[in-house]
């Protein structure tokens, strides 16, 4: 693997990098990636933390785990490159930022450009072995991630966090209240959307939310 991470977010994160289950996450990775098809790409593992730097973050979207069929992946949450079929979660994404601020639903879902506007897209787990869900969860992943979150929440104010589906929800606890906006609602999933995911307005009120504080919206 060709494993970098952005240097702002090296300085808060190094902690992790000398820990034990960090090094043993590595092994397991290094294995995976040099045995079976795994996913992203070795050298997009990091690309949510690349594409937003630790104090060009505003918005805060928190995911499970990356897709696991080729071309999907690319080391942010619920985004696919160029190209690739909107996956259903994705679809109704972009139906909500439609009915709540306006904007047509584009023709690619590569969410590159939230990135760098200052999203991080984040999945708890960040690589995935090919057609197979969460083969690569409780592995260490999540207590680098959970670190990720924890110093976004004690070093920086202001922030909008969206919490999607009741795994996003548990991160909550990282995330101090009273620093941050939280956003919360059922996952955007076909299963649970008509649940309260259509409706909840987090795009417009992420941006209402940072406006306030004088922080310049997303364009969604």
């Amino acid at each position: 693997m060709d494993v970098q991470i952005e240097e702002s977010w090296k300085q808060y994160l190094s902690p992790e990098f000398d820990k034990e289950y960090f090094r043993s996450l590595t092994d397991f990775v290094r294995k995976e990636y040099s045995s079976v098809a795994c996913f992203p790409p070795g050298r997009l593992i990091f690309n949510a933390f690349n594409l937003c730097p630790f104090h060009s973050t505003k918005v805060v979207i928190i995911g499970q785990d990356p897709y696991h069929e080729p071309g999907q992946a690319h080391g942010l949450c619920f985004s696919v490159c160029d190209g690739v079929k909107f996956p259903p979660s994705l679809v109704n994404i972009f139906k909500e930022i439609k009915s709540d601020i306006g904007t047509e639903i584009p023709l690619s879902g590569n969410l590159t450009r939230w990135a760098e506007q200052g999203v991080l897209l984040l999945n708890a787990t960040l690589t995935v072995r090919a057609h197979q869900a969460g083969s690569h969860q409780r592995q260490g992943w999540e207590q680098f991630t959970d670190a990720a979150i924890s110093a976004l929440s004690h070093h920086r104010s202001n922030l909008v966090f969206i919490l999607w589906g009741s795994y996003a929800q548990s991160k909550a606890q990282l995330i101090d209240a009273s620093r941050h906006c939280i956003l919360r609602s059922v996952h955007p999933s076909p299963l649970s959307a008509h649940r309260g995911f259509f409706g909840n307005r987090h795009f417009s009120r992420a941006n209402d939310y940072l406006v306030s504080n004088g922080i310049e919206p997303i364009r969604w």
